[in-house]
């Protein structure tokens, strides 16, 4: 397939305020979340989106994957539009793009081992459980985790390992793109370096496209190929990471390189300035 793995036109949304009696009255009046956002993801690259928190950034995400749907524009996956199809026919499509999110102790069920949490996926699409649980113990060590953990459960893990265990889980169904919604924020430094090193390696052997939503623009600079920066629901600058986070065009790029937590980052190289840096990076 040639052009873009993921494209999106346009693409807004929109939430009711207010209550019952505002509406009853005429005064029904709506949240704009997201406002005309277009986007491009290569098969293969690593997109990054950027912005404070209330920029949209993770209502693109949820747009995406149709946790929500959107109020209006195109989503197009692997060419199919899926922005509006129902249900029903999204179902077949929905193993081609998974998500990954924030808060690794919420996002698996603690009465489930953790084998059987990644072979779900696989089991609901057809695939037979015996041959799902070993592609489970194929990928958990795939992301750095001993096979045998499919018989655990996931208190048995730390917050860093639980969220190894939801890319396995992620990756159970081989999506053509994997969005990670603040996948490293809630962990701590060291082990959010070790957790966009997997990534890293994950995109590189399988050659899936990455769509990396961070807050941290330390962060984006590491892992990301383009970069996409969010305001108030609107995209004010997208290009090459490099060229976006070296040359920023946009004030408000510009001050959220100034606002970047650890001053002596080296946006220019993506890497910290001295070894103390690169040791709280």
């Amino acid at each position: 397939m040639t052009g873009p793995i993921l494209s999106l036109r346009g693409v807004s949304k929109s939430f009711p305020q207010g209550g019952l009696l505002d509406r009853l009255l005429g005064r029904d009046s709506r949240l704009v979340a997201l406002d005309g956002v277009s986007l491009d993801v290569m098969r293969g690259d690593v997109v990054g989106i950027v912005g404070e928190s209330g920029s949209g950034k993770s209502t693109v995400a949820r747009c995406i994957v149709r946790l929500i749907d959107p109020t209006s524009g195109g989503v197009r996956l692997a060419g199919r539009e899926i922005a509006d199809i129902s249900r029903r026919l999204l179902q077949p499509h929905r193993k081609k793009i998974q998500i990954v999110f924030q808060d690794p102790y919420r996002s698996l069920n603690p009465r489930v081992t953790v084998g059987e949490s990644i072979a779900e996926g696989p089991v609901n699409y057809g695939i037979a459980h015996a041959d799902a649980m070993k592609r489970a113990r194929e990928l958990l060590e795939l992301v750095g985790l001993p096979a045998d953990a499919v018989s655990r459960y996931p208190h048995q893990f730390s917050g860093g390992q639980r969220q190894r265990i939801a890319i396995a889980r992620a990756l159970a169904l081989d999506p053509d793109v994997l969005v990670a919604d603040e996948a490293v924020s809630a962990l701590d430094v060291s082990v959010q370096a070790q957790v966009l090193e997997l990534l890293d390696e994950i995109q590189k052997r399988l050659g899936i496209a990455i769509l990396f939503i961070t807050h941290d623009l330390r962060v984006a600079a590491q892992i990301c190929d383009e970069v996409v920066v969010m305001q108030h629901g609107r995209v004010v600058e997208q290009g090459p990471a490099a060229e976006v986070l070296t040359h920023p065009k946009e004030a408000y790029t510009k001050a959220l390189l100034d606002a970047a937590p650890g001053r002596g980052w080296d946006f220019a190289n993506f890497r910290p300035v001295s070894e103390g840096v690169a040791a709280s990076a």
